[in-house]
């Protein structure tokens, strides 16, 4: 058992106020890994006061001061990958495969990418007509509030900008996968990081996150998870008028269109979906299939699911592991047997555990098809590896399909032709828009348009999310 009972206050590993206990579950196996403690609304207080202390001095430090901790961060994260790599198939189930070829190295991506930033942003510039010095500078404290389908990933994506910023800050990840958070609590520590600029509490939301949320002593919130729990943090924060940054839900439409390679598109399409088993917040979950190739590709999907395997997570090779908790397990089960009831048909998987799984989290890969977009599959964000398969006649009724929905994170588009290609994606309601398997880039903006948030991160867009623009006249 994994003890980590202790918070990153003030440069320190220190006790929490009230001890309080909390499991950290296996999803494979069903039992606990690590225990943490709970943190208050009073360990809270004490890592806001180390984050305001240190910011007087933090916000004064020069670029290169800021980008030599990040290259020392780098450098330590990359020597403990390994360590990286079992924390995360530990907390959240990942193959140890992919935990090592796509969590931890997303840590990296970040990291380098704001690095580069950091180092070719202008903080400070002529106004355009002269006359005034335009001035970035960095916002204050910032509470970070990270999911757990993408730990480290979305650790990275906040901590780093924040400090190449000049910010000072109290992160609280997950408390169901929180192991990679405090791994990479103890890389800045190695890093030399200074007391206060970084801290950690762990906690729920309505402990901690909530605390955070409705902070005096924060002057930015910047959260990643459920458009229901976004809501919430945006409502806390609104009494102190504090910057609000979210990244929220999605349900992704993925458009084929009948001049793609089928067979590279439809394996491209269930890969997408089912990678990380189904639990990525732009998976490409509503497949929206020209009339014409429709059939072809729900054949040629049947078999694709069917091909998918799932497996043990920590044994090596290229499979799916279990989903992240048995209260997620059960909510995918719940929308698996709604979208049956509902009169969709069921290509591949369905309700329960895949053959030879007793215990684990294990959800069969699934597929829908014969699915209309006001169906409660089509609508609802299910988090697991679940595709529904809707067929259209012309690209304006699959552009209409697609942009009918609250969400607004990716969209996806597979064709032969490159002018269909780019006249559909800029009429697709989304923050990203993905050609042809294109793979995401770690200097581009990420970020929804509606319900899935506002702010952008990755690269220089998620640097200026953390930093305030001055005005100097005269």
């Amino acid at each position: 058992m994994i003890e980590k009972r202790k918070f990153h206050i003030g440069g320190h590993w220190v006790d929490p106020v009230e001890a309080r206990d909390h499991q950290v579950i296996n999803p494979a196996t069903e039992e606990p890994v690590a225990v943490i403690s709970l943190g208050s609304a009073a360990d809270v207080d004490r890592a806001v006061d180390a984050a305001t202390a240190a910011f007087r001095s933090w916000s004064e430090t020069c670029v290169d001061e800021r980008a030599k901790l990040l290259e020392r961060i780098i450098e330590i994260y990359e020597r403990r990958s390994d360590e990286m790599d079992e924390a995360i198939r530990l907390e959240m189930g990942a193959p140890v495969d992919f935990a090592r070829e796509q969590q931890t190295p997303s840590g990296t991506g970040h990291l380098q990418a704001t690095l580069e930033a950091l180092k070719t942003h202008e903080f400070e510039r002529p106004s355009p007509r002269g006359g005034s010095l335009l001035r970035h500078e960095p916002i204050g404290v910032c509470g970070l509030i990270t999911p757990w389908n993408w730990p480290i990933n979305q650790v990275a994506a906040k901590v780093a900008p924040a400090l190449a910023a000049g910010c000072t800050m109290v992160l609280k990840p997950s408390e169901i996968a929180p192991l990679s958070a405090l791994l990479f609590a103890e890389i800045l520590h190695e890093a030399g990081c200074p007391a206060g600029v970084f801290n950690l509490v762990n906690g729920d939301g309505p402990g901690v996150g909530a605390a955070m949320s409705a902070h005096p002593g924060i002057d930015m919130m910047s959260f990643t998870g459920s458009t229901r729990a976004g809501v919430a943090v945006t409502q806390n924060a609104a009494a102190t008028v504090k910057r609000v940054a979210l990244e929220l839900g999605g349900k992704s439409p993925n458009l084929l269109f009948a001049d793609a390679d089928l067979e590279t598109a439809i394996r491209f399409s269930l890969e997408s979906c089912f990678s990380n088993s189904g639990q990525s917040c732009d998976a490409p979950t509503r497949l929206l299939v020209e009339r014409s190739a429709y059939e072809g590709a729900v054949t040629a999907a049947e078999r694709i699911a069917a091909e998918t395997t799932v497996g043990d997570p920590a044994e090596e090779g290229d499979h799916i592991g279990p989903v992240i908790s048995n209260l997620q397990y059960e909510r995918i089960q719940g929308h698996i047997e709604r979208g049956i009831a509902d009169g969709a048909r069921l290509v591949a998987g369905g309700p329960g555990r895949p053959a030879g799984f007793e215990k684990g989290y294990f959800v069969k890969p699934t597929v829908f098809a014969d699915v209309t977009n006001q169906m409660s599959v089509a609508r609802n964000e299910i988090f697991g590896p679940v595709l529904v398969m809707i067929p259209f006649e012309t690209e304006d009724e699959a552009i209409e399909m697609a942009n009918d929905t609250p969400y607004g994170l990716a969209a996806y588009i597979q064709t032969g032709s490159p002018e269909r290609a780019k006249r559909v994606s800029r009429k697709l309601r989304a923050g990203s828009v993905y050609i042809n398997g294109a793979a995401p880039d770690w200097d581009v903006p990420f970020g929804g348009y509606k319900q899935s948030g506002n702010g952008r991160e990755y690269g220089e867009f998620g640097l200026e999310d953390f930093l305030e623009l001055k005005s100097i006249t005269g």
